[in-house]
């Protein structure tokens, strides 16, 4: 449905409790970004937000649901845009850029947000427990993950730079634990750990580059 068009656009009441709801998640994204899951309040939320508790409340029962919301939007927007914007600076803006190349970028651009990425890496590992509120989303994320990534190497073979042996779906697989592994690695030693070096390092060694003259595809 065409959402933008006259007919498709949500007017009223509807559209009202959307803009608001989105209004909290990115007061709460701001807030959990800087200061901290545990340090901040659905309070303070709502009070910068410019609304009341309860009216809060009523969007969002719970931090944790709140919490839940901020991850959704973590992969809808943060880092993405930014990742594209400086892997194509120096690019011809009708180039596409290569996932491996976005993927990179995207994980630089992560380290501008490490306690959003520090809520990430606990909720993610508290998740794999019965009745968390955070197991539906990181199943359907590792899932989509995996499949997004198994996608995107199968093209790679296609083009014919995916050095022979990888099987795309377990270069899928690995590449989301590095990702991860690493960044949590950096979380305790930025000084000395980049993820966006790592995840080049590995992905260099599973695909050719297109410079390379020697690719073994």
């Amino acid at each position: 449905m065409d959402t933008d068009s006259p007919a498709g656009r949500a007017r009223g009441p509807y559209a009202k409790s959307a803009e608001r709801r989105r209004q909290i998640v990115d007061e709460a994204y701001r807030m959990f970004s800087t200061r901290g899951y545990q340090a901040s309040s659905l309070r303070e939320i709502a009070g910068a937000a410019g609304i009341s508790l309860s009216n809060l409340q009523h969007h969002f029962a719970s931090k944790e649901e709140l919490l839940l919301a901020v991850l959704e939007r973590r992969d809808e927007t943060p880092a993405a845009e930014t990742a594209a914007a400086d892997t194509a600076e120096n690019a011809d803006e009708n180039a596409a850029v290569p996932f491996d190349a976005a993927m990179v970028a995207r994980a630089a651009a992560n380290e501008r947000i490490p306690g959003l990425i520090a809520l990430y890496s606990v909720l993610s590992a508290e998740g794999v427990t019965d009745g968390h509120p955070g197991r539906e989303f990181f199943l359907r994320r590792y899932d989509s993950l995996r499949a997004g990534y198994t996608a995107e190497f199968e093209e790679v073979r296609r083009q014919g730079r995916l050095r022979s042996g990888v099987d795309p779906a377990m270069a899928a697989a690995s590449v989301v634990a590095l990702w991860e592994g690493i960044q949590l690695q950096w979380l305790y030693a930025p000084d000395r750990i980049h993820a966006a070096d790592a995840l080049r390092a590995y992905l260099d060694l599973v695909i050719v580059s297109a410079d390379d003259e020697g690719a073994d595809a």
